[in-house]
């Protein structure tokens, strides 16, 4: 399978190539710089690869939670590929994309992903590797505040991601009595775990048409009001 994925959703700008069995990804972190990177990102891999975009089987692409401005951009790109190239999108969640950035040393511990959202909130979920090297769902993707995460029952834990670099106390409280195997805060959803999972998915048949390949925001206000701001 030839794949393209796309990866925009945070501060982090990634874009990777499935081509036969083998993986080439590009990455960099560069907020506010995705719109100039990305189109340049895909085209090196696929020059790299020697393939044309004729080739790709599918597209996929992280598709959120995140900052909007990246979600969108990554969706909008997406869809406009798969249009061009009549060829089918397959969405994956950006929080199970970071959840395979923990290290893989306790595959029995569970992982929180977590995503600094910023206005005093994170996008979080949990999960557990599974024997086919992807994830299982420990439980649903919400936005929350980090005094108020609530996680299901494990007894050791991983944590990944922007949120835990912001807000590691609350979240360490949140864990208290767990053993905490290994936490990153410098760690964002890459297109090289997009492209793992979306691989999986298209051998589940999970592909899209274009237009049904939707943002997922979890929220939606990008900003405090002023009367929340006073409170803050």
């Amino acid at each position: 399978m030839n794949l393209l994925a796309l990866e925009t959703s945070t501060e982090s700008c990634s874009v990777a190539l499935v081509h036969g069995d083998s993986l080439i990804a590009r990455s960099e972190l560069a907020p506010r710089r995705h719109a100039e990177l990305v189109l340049p990102m895909a085209e090196a891999l696929l020059a790299e690869a020697g393939l044309g975009r004729h080739a790709l089987d599918a597209i996929a692409v992280g598709r959120g939670p995140g900052a909007f401005t990246g979600v969108r951009l990554g969706i909008s790109l997406a869809q406009g590929m798969a249009l061009a190239l009549d060829r089918p999108v397959i969405t994956v969640s950006s929080l199970a994309a970071l959840a395979l950035e923990a290290p893989e040393d306790d595959a029995g511990a569970a992982i929180l992903a977590v995503i600094d959202a910023r206005m005093g909130e994170v996008y979080a979920a949990c999960y557990r590797r599974d024997a086919r090297g992807g994830l299982e769902p420990l439980d649903e993707e919400r936005v929350t505040t980090a005094d108020a995460l609530v996680l299901p029952d494990a007894d050791a834990w991983q944590v990944v991601g922007s949120g835990w670099a912001t807000y590691h106390a609350a979240i360490a409280d949140r864990l208290a009595g767990k053993r905490l195997v290994s936490a990153g805060g410098a760690h964002y959803p890459q297109a090289a775990h997009v492209a793992r999972l979306a691989v999986q998915e298209a051998a589940l048949g999970h592909l899209l048409p274009p237009e049904q390949a939707l943002p997922v925001y979890l929220r939606d206000k990008v900003a405090l009001t002023l009367v929340e701001q006073g409170r803050a």
